[in-house]
Order: C-alpha cells, then sequence, then structure tokens
C-alpha cells in the first residue's frame, strides 16, 4: 500500500488524526479575514465587466506583429474609448471598445485596418448589445437562485436543516472568495466566468456531502453511549473522507492549472482564463471550506441541542471520573454495550490499542 493509502486506512479507522473542529475558530477568522478583503476589492476596485454586459465591439484582426500596447493605442486614437486588448496564441488579436455603435464600429475597423497595415476584410467586427448582456446576467442570478434552494431542500431532507444551512454558508462563502479575486487581479467577467462560477458549486457541495454523509452514519444513536461527543465524531469523520477529498481536488485541479497557465498564460487563449481562473479558485476554496468551514459549523448548530450538550457533559464527566480511577480504557465503553455505530466502536479499539 502506498504511504498515502496507509495515511487515508489510518485516518479513516481513527489511528491518526488532526483537531480540525477544535481548532475551528482559527478557520473562521482566516474565511473572515479572505472574505473581508474580497469585499473590499469588489467596492474598491468593482468588476471588469465584459462586452458582453456591457456592450460594444469586438475586433478580431488576421495575424499580425504588431504588439498588445500598440494595438491598444490604435484603438483609443480610432475609438476615443479605452480598448482591451488580448494577444491570442495564434498571432491574432482580440480588440474590445465599449460603447460604440454600429455606425462608428464601421469607421473604426478601417482606421484599425489602416493603423495594423492590413486588409479590412482581415478584421471581423461583432457588435453586442448591452440588453443582451442584461439577460445573460439575470438568467445566472436566477439560476444561482434556484440552484441554492434547491441544495437546502436536498440537504434539509437527506440529512439536516443545520447542515443544509451549513453548505449554503460554505456555498457563499466559495463564491465571495471567487469573485473577490476577479476584482484583485481585474480578470473580464464574461459568460465563460459566470459558467465557472456556476461549475465550482457542484464540485464544493460535492466535498462536503461526502463528509456529511461519514458524519450522518457515525452520530446515529450517538446520545446512546458516552465516548464521544459529537464534536468530536464530526473530527473523525473530516479526517475519515480527508485523503479523498485532497485526491479528487488535486486531480479537479491540475488540467484546470494547465487551462489557466499553460493556455491562458502563455498560449494566449483570453476565454480559457475566464472560465480557468473561476474554476481554479473556486475548486480550491469549496476544498476549503468542506472540510474547515462547513463541518464545524454544524458543529456549533448542533451542540446548541439540550440532548448533545448533555451528551457532552455526560462524555467529559466521565472521562474525568476514569482519571481520577487510573484512566482504565475499560471504564469507557462504547455505546453502553450497544453493538450500533460499530465504526466508532471500532475507531474506539484502535485508540485503546496505541
Amino acid at each position: 500500500m502506498s504511504k498515502l493509502g496507509d495515511l487515508g486506512a489510518k485516518l479513516y479507522r481513527g489511528e491518526v488524526g488532526y483537531d480540525f473542529v477544535g481548532k475551528r475558530f482559527v478557520w473562521y477568522g482566516i474565511s473572515i479575514l479572505i472574505t473581508i478583503t474580497a469585499i473590499v476589492a469588489l467596492a474598491v476596485q468593482g468588476l471588469n465587466m465584459g462586452i458582453e454586459f456591457k456592450g460594444g465591439a469586438v475586433f478580431t484582426t488576421g495575424k499580425t506583429t504588431v504588439s498588445d500596447t500598440k494595438a491598444r493605442e490604435l484603438a483609443k486614437e480610432a475609438s476615443g474609448h479605452e480598448a482591451i486588448v488580448q494577444k491570442l496564441g495564434n498571432g491574432t488579436l482580440r480588440i474590445q471598445i465599449a460603447s460604440l455603435d454600429t455606425d462608428s464600429a464601421a469607421d473604426v475597423k478601417k482606421e484599425l485596418a489602416t493603423g495594423l497595415k492590413m486588409p479590412e476584410q482581415d478584421i471581423n467586427a461583432d457588435l453586442v448589445g448591452p440588453s443582451w448582456g442584461e439577460q445573460i446576467a439575470n438568467k445566472a442570478w436566477t439560476g444561482l437562485g434556484v440552484f441554492m434552494i434547491l441544495v437546502v431542500i436536498y440537504l434539509a431532507i437527506a440529512f439536516e436543516w443545520r447542515m443544509a444551512v451549513a453548505a449554503l454558508i460554505a456555498l457563499v462563502h466559495d463564491l465571495t472568495i471567487t469573485v473577490g479575486i476577479y476584482a484583485l487581479v481585474g480578470f473580464e467577467v464574461t459568460p465563460g466566468t459566470v459558467i465557472g462560477l456556476l461549475t465550482i458549486l457542484g464540485y464544493s457541495l460535492y466535498d462536503t456531502v461526502v463528509v456529511f454523509d461519514g458524519l450522518k452514519e457515525g452520530s446515529k444513536d450517538i446520545t446512546k453511549q458516552t465516548r464521544y461527543t459529537y464534536a468530536e465524531v464530526a473530527n473523525r469523520s473530516i479526517n475519515g473522507t480527508l485523503v479523498r477529498s485532497i485526491n479528487t481536488t488535486v486531480v479537479a485541479l491540475l488540467p484546470v492549472a494547465g487551462l489557466l497557465f499553460i493556455g491562458g498564460g502563455f498560449l494566449g487563449a483570453g476565454m480559457l482564463n475566464d472560465i480557468s481562473l473561476s474554476l481554479f479558485v473556486g475548486l480550491a476554496a469549496g476544498a476549503y471550506s468542506s472540510i474547515f468551514i462547513a463541518t464545524p459549523l454544524v458543529v456549533d448548530l448542533k451542540e446548541r441541542e439540550p440532548a448533545i450538550k448533555a451528551l457532552r457533559k455526560r462524555v467529559l464527566a466521565k472521562r474525568a471520573a476514569g482519571a481520577a480511577k487510573g484512566g482504565s480504557a475499560e471504564d469507557e465503553q462504547a455505546y453502553d454495550g450497544s453493538d450500533e455505530a460499530p465504526q466508532i466502536v471500532a475507531q474506539g479499539r484502535a485508540e485503546r490499542r496505541r
């Protein structure tokens, strides 16, 4: 068995582990700091909305040796507006100019052809109306809202309302960080960005549901035993799925990183930047929130219940009594002789063998 696989087996059996839940306020603080930074970036810099949302013209030139800086100057002189220029992988340029109507676009196209020293027919012009971008934005918000509602309903039915609330907070956390990164780096927000944002919600929710499923199984009839508190069972659930979460996240991030750094960075493929940045940041944030935010939030909500509070008191009292008697392992019997929740019982036996 590989070292990673051996570690995963030990984590699952409870032989080793990290106290994620016990240090939850550290993770909350980190998330709050990152979220505040993202919100400030949005408030100060705002989002760089693409032509699809603002309206204007997009010119795609033929192959040229003119630099993007020079092309930007030519476009500004021709239109009187600031232009966004991207050098594409095949040596062509993509020039975006906002607030151009049909007549103005035709004149700008002629001047660009002259400045770039190429035939006018080698430049393709596409006009985008602001109403189309508004429709895309409205549909995206509608899709996001429907998705959130369905997620809450499903999780509330399949698990419980506390897990639904925690998952919703984690999703909002991931979206806020991703959008804030867009504001910080100044990448354009295009329909491709919207697609990426909606996609990362599924990835984030997947990891969260995997941990929640383990927590649901591990906490079944938890009040019938006096070995573990709810927080400890939750922590075991995180550790038991930790290697799987890391593996799935790394496997998902590798191709996205290829799109972002190779496709977008070296080849100059503009549309790849739009999708890959949102996917890359969102996947990383989703993996983080599933482990460090969602499950600890469930613990905070769950431990407000009287039955879980009483369980915690019984567990701590029993441990104190056991310590006073010399810390006999047999004083901490699992589930009062019941054979329910065998996974937790097995984990307890593993601890005693150490």
